[in-house]
């Protein structure tokens, strides 16, 4: 047990869904891999299922919008935050589309080499999007401006199919030719590769840069409107998907390229998430959320449509997801019938599981659009619910973590520590046997009066100061923007309705006291999910309400908290997070003054959130794990499909 290496234990049923997903050469339906994080969803792909994936017939791109966050990924010798990533410093919007643009053509660069994308598909699938006769005529004429007149007027009276030809032909004459067949490994293939086979592969190569130059030219014809659109912080579908061209022909070429058992391509895209927070430095493209925004719906209607490649999207997100489009300046024209009718980038409603629930467009505190992926307008838009294939993944059951980890890693007393303090989640787990196998473990050993529980109090206190603190003076960051925003009238009044605890910020200027409100309104909001015990089931009757709380806004989108798909509730990330929240309570409530302390008695009794009504009070029925016991005595058996309850006094005393 002692120095022994960590090891990546398979999943064999998430393997298998996973796997049975990516041997499909088209699939109808993306599929989103969520889950709270430190669950092992990037080791996963990693180190379980890339290399599988990159055999054969089968090619894979991996795209991390996380990756150029340096001070938190493992590429740069840094871990991923245990909170959101709204914590860390955000990835320009560049880097995000340098990334996924580089990955598609590498893969396309593969067809290109087993001659399954050809420059007449190529012309085919960008012809059929986009206008091709102007911006060929500009190629041509920008490349040779020694044209005569009379040739300049031959130009302009011959089809697209001629133009495209010419501007193929024009290209390579200006292209490296040994740089092309480099790329495309027509050295090696030399000596087997007739001239005309030769030519056709760097035919398919140079029609792929002359696509990329067409929709670069459309692209910066739109220049000026892009630029008004991120200063007026209006919408523009159009000016949106402008933006996302060339990743979405790139996919289209693939899907439409992929044979079984000769060209299998499929894409992983991890920390999908991030994309809503990048950044612009320049005026070029539209902002994060809306290219987040037009990418998931294109690759949506491409599975719905005409079938896609098996796209993978991995998230930490809650099932809902917040996108952060300004809608103050087009507020009247969109959340209006007409408008959502004809722009179906607002959604109109959520829907859970197979059940529709038809509620109107939400708006956060700042007025943004803050929707779910799984969206009713989207059923309306391509004729069925289940635009998405959505699986869950929520770690360890306490058992199963058990019968890996103890006598390999930690002892049966250890273990009985662990799963009380910290839950089963695997990253827990590896942090604090990182930590044991550490120098300061056995400096704690040598004094005689400490023990194993000194090592994981010292654990939870550096979950503290580090994860939980930062995130709750974040949280307290976004209600106070919440109060400011009701005060000057941007909260819609439905937000705000009568009995409603965060009816009344402050409305004084006074910095100091709406940080005070704010403060209130999350000490009562943690005390509440503590009288739950924390086990809120936000479709205890199917009215979102507990969504219309600015205070779980605040820590969903911070991170400690998940809202789970199936079962529908809302959670910390972790029983060790869980532990920490509590914690935060008391260490707040051990601060405050006499005349703090009963302002907070005054909220909770007279104004005092209770989400008592719900608690979980029904079986459900899970298809997954999950290492969470619920609230009013009742114990989750997950180790049945049907989840049956046990009424019991104390969760802890239930016997497995």
């Amino acid at each position: 047990m002692v120095n022994k290496s960590w090891k990546i234990i398979p999943r064999p049923l998430l393997e298998t869904i996973l796997n049975n997903h990516a041997q499909h050469h088209r699939v109808p339906q993306p599929l989103i891999l969520h889950g709270p994080r430190g669950v092992g969803k990037t080791t996963l792909f990693l180190e379980r299922l890339l290399k599988d994936w990159n055999k054969g017939p089968h090619i894979t791109g991996y795209v991390d919008f996380a990756q150029s966050i340096k001070d938190h990924h493992p590429q740069h010798n840094n871990s991923y935050p245990w909170a959101s990533w709204s914590s860390c410093d955000p990835p320009t919007l560049s880097n995000c589309k340098t990334q996924l643009e580089t990955c598609l053509e590498s893969m396309t660069q593969k067809g290109i080499q087993l001659g399954a994308i050809t420059s007449s598909q190529i012309f085919s699938t960008l012809n059929k999007w986009h206008r091709l006769d102007t911006v060929l005529r500009r190629i041509l004429l920008q490349n040779n401006s020694n044209i005569a007149l009379k040739s300049r007027n031959a130009i302009s009276k011959v089809s697209s199919s001629v133009l495209w030809d010419r501007a193929v032909f024009a290209l390579s004459a200006r292209s490296n030719a040994k740089e092309i067949d480099e790329i495309l490994g027509l050295e090696e293939k030399g000596k087997s590769l007739s001239v005309e086979e030769a030519s056709y592969f760097r035919e398919a190569f140079v029609a792929l840069r002359l696509a990329k130059e067409v929709i670069t030219m459309q692209q910066g014809w739109r220049a000026r409107a892009i630029a008004h659109l991120n200063r007026t912080g209006g919408f523009s579908r159009s000016l949106a998907n402008s933006c996302t061209d060339w990743p979405c022909l790139l996919l289209e070429l693939l899907s439409k390229a992929a044979e079984i058992d000769y060209f299998q391509p499929k894409l992983v895209i991890n920390n999908i998430e991030v994309l809503k927070k990048a950044i612009l430095v320049d005026d070029s493209m539209v902002s994060g959320p809306m290219y987040h925004d037009s990418l998931i719906w294109r690759i949506v209607a491409l599975g719905a449509n005409e079938r896609c490649l098996p796209i993978m999207l991995v998230t930490s997100d809650s099932v809902w997801f917040f996108s952060e489009i300004n809608l103050e300046a087009i507020e009247n024209t969109y959340l209006s019938n007409k408008g959502r009718e004809h722009n179906p980038m607002l959604p109109s409603g959520k829907i859970v599981g197979n059940i529709i629930f038809p509620t109107p467009l939400l708006l956060d505190s700042n007025k943004h659009c803050c929707h779910s992926y799984y969206s009713y307008q989207a059923y309306w838009d391509f004729g069925f619910p289940d635009i998405f294939i959505s699986r869950e993944n929520f770690g360890w059951a306490p058992q199963e973590a058990k019968m890996h980890m103890v006598n390999d890693y930690f002892s049966q007393s250890e273990w009985t520590v662990i799963i009380e303090v910290l839950g089963p989640n695997p990253r827990h787990l590896f942090e604090l046997y990182a930590l044991k196998q550490s120098s300061y473990y056995q400096k704690v050993l040598e004094d005689k009066a400490s023990t194993f529980e000194d090592i994981v109090d010292a654990y939870l206190a550096y979950l503290q100061v580090t994860v939980v603190n930062p995130a709750m003076d974040k949280a307290l960051e976004f209600l106070q923007k919440f109060a400011k925003d009701a005060k000057s009238g941007k909260i819609p009044k439905d937000k705000l309705r009568f009995g409603s605890p965060w009816k009344h910020p402050s409305k004084l200027d006074d910095p100091t006291q709406c940080q005070q409100w704010a403060k209130l309104q999350l000490l009562d909001f943690v005390q509440s999910l503590i009288n739950t015990e924390f086990g809120v089931n936000y479709l205890g009757d199917c009215s979102f309400e507990i969504f219309d709380d600015p205070c779980t806004v605040a820590l969903l989108e911070v991170g400690l908290l998940y809202a789970q798909r199936d079962p529908s509730f809302i959670r910390p990330i972790s029983i060790g997070i869980q532990r920490c929240l509590v914690r935060w309570l008391v260490q707040e409530r051990m601060k405050m003054s006499l005349q703090n302390l009963l302002q907070f008695l005054w909220q909770r009794i007279i104004r005092g959130r209770s989400y008592r009504h719900l608690m979980l009070q029904e079986i459900l029925v899970c298809n997954n794990f999950c290492e969470y016991e619920f609230a009013r005595g009742c114990y989750l058996d997950y180790n049945t499909k049907v989840v049956d309850i046990h009424r019991t006094t104390k969760p802890s005393q239930v016997q497995m």
